[in-house]
């Protein structure tokens, strides 16, 4: 393998205690971030970025959540 070896294609976890996922949209730009945020606080995680609708049904079937479950946030 050479020096700049390809990206393993693993997806993060939930953080474990109080967290929901949250969908964090760009009006603007379209960019969608997935975030953690703790139910007590409201205070958001960031986890990924997601570019394509694949690595939003990967995190889902990695973390046992269904896409309809994760909120979007404006």
């Amino acid at each position: 393998m050479g020096l700049f070896g390809k990206k393993k294609s693993e997806y993060p976890k939930m953080p474990e205690g109080d967290y929901v996922p949250v969908l964090r949209c760009s009006i603007c730009t379209g960019e969608q971030v997935l975030c953690a945020k703790e139910v007590r606080t409201g205070k958001l995680l960031e986890l990924m970025l997601i570019k394509t609708p694949v690595q939003l049904e990967g995190f889902c079937a990695a973390n046992g959540i269904s896409p309809e479950e994760i909120e979007r946030v404006y």
